[in-house]
């Protein structure tokens, strides 16, 4: 195995990323040959409580289809380097090149897509930056660190024409296809309630102090957009599951598996209230996440609840869909029926496995069938992957809060609750931030501001005065919010609207200015403008 040379790794900017077109790297995925160049970023660990890592699960899929060439493997420790080489040499496949740096391979316009097996707070960032370098996308779940990123992920694919394929792979069982077709023929009847669970023996991860960063590990770039801090083993190598800077906890490391499922086969949307009861009633160590936690969601039409008890021996995981002709009932055997209509299917349980290839077999067969704007879309497109996804975000804040949450789903804000909404988002640490990543203060300019505030302040003074023209389309907006027209929200929403008119002529409406001000303004103040604008 070719060695890694440590010289060669170069701190690029992201700026640099960034910047790339659309259409400067549109051939290097649009019209892939015959085989599909991917990159693993992301090989992962073996630590007790672990499933061995999801990159090293995912290079044998990719590396079993003969129109697959695995040109990268990447990771921020060099350590896992050996392992990936040794599966691709089972495989009997060449050596693939190593690199710690994602940036690096996002230059190589040879790589046509990346399969994304970082820890969940590189998962937005990872995949944005791929779809602006015209690569296409295999992500692991979740879908994102926090509400926002997902978003700005579906936003992502759709700018540039990428397919990005959450790595949710039930979407792609014929099994739950059929339980799917089950329930929406209406033979269980109505089904005013769902429910997941999962439990299992998760080990006490104690209490580590912090200490040295392990040779052959790149931190900084581990960290990433998260906060600077010590290295500390209990936040390294899958632990930082459990820390609500890098992780999601068990409700998106394997809850997400559960709700998705049962997004798709109920057809579900958006849940419009969500409330959560849980923390840490068993572990006394480091993790930060609850180790017992309840979540329910309410839909017009039904009710779903998660558990899990990441303690409780024995009870594995399930899912069962209270219906008025029988209760379906989903274990590790497929599912059936009971109580009620007959009806059962164990067909395909290796397909939803690791060892089943066909999720990946659709991702590719997707970047093959797509070309230039015409993308076909995979089973577990990431617009449902963050929907799906968006559950587990909201659970995590309701328990966060300890309150109930009402969500509108047209602007996927909390309603009337500024601290609720403030967890929908983070601060990216610098260099890694995107400009498609709202929630980053630092990323909106305030050059003009000045004399803008000036004027904004005026405006705001005659719209309260004489009821003009400008202030109306807004005015029931900050009554809405509880925002005072002479608030800093207020005078700096309009501060917005001058920059934008300054720079960009007065032939827009105000109302027009006014989404546009809404985009580019902090996730705290934007979050409270958004009614009927």
């Amino acid at each position: 195995m070719t060695p890694f040379d440590r010289r060669r790794f170069l701190k690029t900017s992201v700026v640099s990323i960034a910047s790339l077109s659309a259409l400067s790297y549109s051939r290097a995925a649009d019209a892939p040959n015959d085989k599909v160049v991917l990159a693993m970023i992301g090989i992962g660990s073996t630590v007790p409580g672990s499933v061995g890592g999801r990159g090293r699960q995912l290079i044998r899929p990719f590396s079993s289809f003969k129109d697959v060439d695995i040109a990268y493997l990447c990771d921020i420790d060099e350590n896992f380097f050996p392992f990936g080489q040794r599966l691709l040499a089972a495989a009997q496949r060449r050596e693939a090149r190593l690199e710690k740096d994602l940036r690096r391979i996002l230059e190589d316009k040879s790589v046509d897509a990346v399969v994304v097996a970082t820890p969940d707070h590189w998962h937005a960032l990872a995949t944005i930056w791929a779809c602006q370098a015209g690569k296409h996308v295999y992500v692991e779940k979740p879908a994102s660190h926090n509400l926002n990123e997902g978003r700005r992920m579906v936003e992502a694919a759709r700018k540039y024409s990428r397919v990005v394929q959450l790595g949710t792979q039930s979407r792609s069982s014929a099994s739950l296809a059929k339980a799917a077709e089950l329930v929406r023929t209406g033979k269980l009847g109505k089904i005013p309630h769902a429910r997941a669970w999962t439990g299992g023996s998760r080990p006490n991860i104690g209490r580590q102090k912090d200490s040295e960063v392990p040779p052959g590990v790149d931190y900084n770039l581990w960290l990433g957009p998260a906060p600077e801090r010590a290295f500390n083993s209990n936040r390294f190598h899958y632990r930082w599951h459990w820390m609500w800077d890098y992780g999601t906890g068990e409700l998106g490391n394997n809850g997400i598996h559960a709700l998705d499922r049962l997004r798709w086969i109920l057809n579900l949307d958006t849940p419009t209230r969500i409330v959560a009861a849980g923390g840490k009633f068993f572990y006394d160590d480091d993790q930060e996440t609850p180790d017992t936690m309840t979540v329910t969601y309410e839909f017009p039409m039904c009710s779903v609840t998660w558990e899990h008890r990441v303690w409780s021996r024995g009870t594995g995981d399930g899912a069962a869909l209270y219906g008025e002709n029988g209760t379906l009932i989903f274990d590790r055997e497929g599912w059936h029926v009971e109580k009620g209509i007959e009806a059962t299917d164990k067909g395909d349980v290796k397909e939803q496995s690791v060892e089943g290839a066909t999720h990946q077999r659709n991702f590719v067969d997707c970047i093959k069938n797509s070309s230039g704007t015409s993308v076909s879309r995979p089973n577990a497109d990431i617009e449902e992957g963050h929907k799906s996804t968006r559950m587990c975000h909201l659970g995590n804040i309701a328990f966060r809060t300890g309150r109930a949450l009402r969500f509108d789903a047209q602007t996927e804000t909390c309603l009337a609750d500024p601290e609720a909404n403030n967890l929908l988002g983070r601060s990216y640490r610098k260099p890694f931030v995107c400009a498609m990543l709202h929630g980053d203060s630092q990323q909106i300019s305030f050059r003009r501001m000045p004399n803008q505030i000036v004027i904004a302040f005026a405006i705001n003074l005659i719209g309260q005065w004489t009821n003009s023209w400008a202030h109306r389309p807004v005015d029931r907006n900050f009554r809405h919010r509880g925002l005072r027209p002479f608030s800093y929200e207020s005078t700096v929403f309009w501060g917005l609207l001058v920059d934008s008119a300054c720079r960009r002529g007065p032939s827009l409406n105000v109302t027009a200015l006014a989404k546009w001000a809404r985009r580019r303004l902090p996730h705290k103040l934007h979050t409270r403008l958004h009614a009927d604008l």
